[in-house]
């Protein structure tokens, strides 16, 4: 079952300039994780949910914050999503060695990430 809001993601066409930004505001500590062909940036914020920066893919679309729902299974959870009117905006995509997400857009065009933690 899905219910419980675990990361929220800075997609930003400035990753350096929202380090400094939120860093500097929040005093959050900043993590760069080699991701391939780009870097993430896990967020530690202390007490509470954290997160991460990266850079956006879609270089017309706004910079953006985006939250991640854990549950057990992201599969059919995505497919439960789909059949009840909401769309999939990006299918079940494995991250190495961390776990699984997908990310859906709610019947009114919400956006929020399903997240499954590989176990």
């Amino acid at each position: 079952m899905f219910n419980a809001f675990v990361h929220v993601e800075l997609h930003t066409g400035d990753t350096a300039g929202a380090k400094k930004f939120y860093g500097d505001l929040f005093s959050w500590k900043m993590e760069d994780v080699p991701m391939g062909d780009f870097d993430y940036t896990m967020v530690q914020v202390g007490e509470g949910t954290g997160g991460g920066i990266l850079q956006k893919t879609a270089a017309d679309a706004p910079s953006h914050w985006l939250s991640y729902i854990q549950g057990d299974d992201v599969k059919s959870s995505t497919a439960k999503a789909e059949e009840l009117g909401g769309q999939v905006v990006q299918g079940v995509t494995k991250v190495p060695n961390m776990g699984s997400f997908s990310v859906i857009a709610d019947p009114d065009g919400a956006v929020f990430g399903l997240w499954q933690a590989k176990s």
